[in-house]
């Protein structure tokens, strides 16, 4: 085996687990990641507004726009105006995105996360670094993306 097709493989089995957890919350779900990024930030902060949302999981605020349009639709979140200020938009969940929550099986990088904070803080470093360079060297490094194990919704700025 040639040295950089180990990398390659290992670069598409990171690929494969996004791309299947995906599709297993979409199968128990019927929810992409963002939307239950979206249901998840609106059970954590009190009435967020679209804006806040996006903040708070790192996507545009016309992609959570867009993805509240469909929720709602859906019966997941309900958006009402604020009582104080007409122009305020607050997000609030239905008892269905409540359900769909708990339902959901637990975050690619919330695994991903325990396991990184176990490492020593200059493994870290290392890979963040390499990590880094491997997106310059695949030409991605100005392409958007926020730091969500997620396939698809990424833009290029």
């Amino acid at each position: 085996m040639k040295d950089y097709e180990e990398l390659l493989i290992a670069l598409r089995r990171t690929t494969r687990a996004i791309d299947l957890h995906s599709k297993k919350l979409q199968r128990e779900t019927g929810l992409t990641t963002s939307q239950l990024l979206v249901l998840e930030a609106v059970a954590t902060l009190d009435k967020p507004s679209p804006s806040n949302i996006a903040k708070e999981i790192q996507l545009s605020q016309a992609t959570v726009t867009s993805l509240i349009d469909r929720m709602e639709r859906n019966d997941l979140v309900l958006r009402q105006k604020n009582n104080n200020d007409k122009r305020v938009v607050e997000v609030s969940l239905t008892e269905k995105g409540a359900r769909m929550i708990e339902l959901a099986p637990e975050p690619l990088q919330a695994g991903f996360l325990r396991e990184f904070r176990k490492l020593e803080r200059w493994e870290q470093h290392q890979l963040i670094g390499s990590m880094q360079r491997i997106a310059v060297l695949m030409d991605a490094e100005d392409i958007d993306a926020s730091p969500i194990l997620v396939t698809g919704e990424v833009r290029l700025s």
